[in-house]
């Protein structure tokens, strides 16, 4: 089988019911395009039966589309499912999605084609940057705490973006793996943490307007926003004290090394 241009990473906690809808609409998509693609579903530590689901449904729905599962105990947060996967992924463009699909699988272009064409390292999605994009917009609360955790995060790590939230993110693997390799945050701040990271190593990025709706069930509570406050305190504490400086020249080094992405096919629309 050919080797997989873009590797699509689903991170899982709890998703047995709207599980098999997502892959659906996923392979259904992907399985059309005409690059070689993966799909990887990260199941973090479920209580019920994510992983039995997907690998039910990838047995069920064999095509062009190479599938895998992880799969560990106990669960350990979004975070650490993420790097799980980017670490996995085999293709050249990893994508990683929230399992509800907040953003469509056809907003995919908009994040894979500025890596293929070279000039970007990391595009990430953002609510913030064209509003009107937002269908169903989330809870009054929630989109609140949502701008003042981005407020905060905008002073403490000097980051220019507007939404780091997103969960729709894609990184160009050669270049980005010891910005991964080197990540430890686990909850609401990982996504700060990799783009910190990409960024301190003068990596090219780009936030990216996409169409975005909540969806019932989010796993993202008040609560833990709150967690990600304590989060940017680890990572300020963690660069000032060094530990991300090996990371750092890593990439820089693999960024001055790394040939073009090699493209067969790109994907159509964006």
């Amino acid at each position: 089988m050919q080797p997989p241009l873009v590797s699509f990473l689903i991170p899982a906690y709890n998703e047995s019911v709207r599980l098999g809808h997502t892959l659906r609409q996923v392979l259904g998509y992907l399985n059309a395009q005409p690059y070689a693609s993966e799909v990887l579903v990260v199941d973090d530590g479920s209580a019920d039966d994510t992983a039995q689901v997907a690998e039910a449904f990838f047995a069920d729905h064999a095509g062009r589309v190479a599938t895998r599962v992880l799969s560990y105990q106990p669960n350990r947060g979004k975070g650490y499912a993420v790097r799980q996967g980017l670490l996995a992924a085999q293709g050249q463009v990893a994508v990683f999605s929230d399992a509800d699909l907040s953003t469509p699988i056809e907003e995919l272009p908009k994040l894979v084609n500025p890596l293929l064409a070279g000039t970007y390292d990391v595009v990430f999605g953002s609510r913030a940057l064209d509003r009107s994009l937002i269908g169903v917009h989330q809870p009054w609360l929630r989109e609140q705490s949502g701008r003042a955790f981005n407020l905060v995060m905008r002073l403490a790590t000097g980051l220019p973006y507007w939404d780091t939230q997103c969960g729709f993110k894609a990184f160009r693997l050669a270049v980005c793996r010891p910005v991964v390799e080197a990540a430890v945050l686990d909850r609401f701040g990982f996504d700060v943490e990799l783009l910190y990271l990409a960024y301190r190593a003068g990596l090219r990025l780009l936030e990216q307007p996409v169409r975005w709706n909540d969806a019932a069930g989010s796993k993202v509570s008040f609560l833990s926003g709150l967690g990600g406050f304590s989060e940017l305190r680890q990572l300020r504490r963690r660069a000032a004290r060094g530990y991300y400086d090996e990371a750092l020249r890593l990439t820089r080094i693999a960024a001055a090394n790394a040939a073009p992405l090699a493209l067969s096919s790109q994907p159509a629309g964006g």
